[in-house]
């Protein structure tokens, strides 16, 4: 770095939104290696590890976790579906809302992969010390609380 680069006031250097834009995409890059030589898509890795555990969730709201648009994620719930790794539940008041849940199959092929993701969030945990990880998740999670609508 020359002097006059170390002078110069970079704004996406200071910028917590585009800090955290590059931070995700660095963390989430080196797992998505694991998830597309396990065979899936990233979208499918998102919607079926929200769904582990999760009980019955519209699509709506896989879309939001999965960060991808509903169209995609309803385009990749209908593959998944074919392929009996999610199974849709009617919804008890509005026809237009899709509710999936994931199936048994469905379980058992993103079981290794959340194990491999939780390896792979240790690491990047320990190469964050020592901030404290319970904080910055608690912070995390108030800020997309306070945006995101009930489902």
């Amino acid at each position: 770095m020359t002097a006059s680069t170390t002078d110069k006031f970079v704004f996406v250097d200071d910028y917590l939104p585009a800090l955290l834009a590059q931070a995700s995409l660095i963390i989430s890059t080196e797992f998505h290696q694991v998830v597309l030589k396990k065979g899936l898509s990233i979208t499918e890795w998102r919607v079926l590890s929200t769904l582990s555990g999760a009980g019955v969730v519209s699509v709506g709201h896989l879309a939001r976790i999965a960060t991808s648009k509903q169209p995609t994620v309803t385009r990749v719930v209908d593959k998944m579906v074919g392929a009996g790794y999610i199974c849709r539940v009617p919804h008890s008041g509005d026809r237009r809302v899709t509710l999936v849940e994931i199936t048994e199959e469905g379980q058992v092929l993103i079981s290794g992969l959340i194990q491999e993701a939780k390896h792979h969030e240790s690491e990047v945990i320990r190469r964050l010390q020592p901030l404290d990880i319970d904080m910055l998740k608690d912070t995390l999670r108030s800020l997309i609380a306070e945006t995101r609508s009930d489902d």
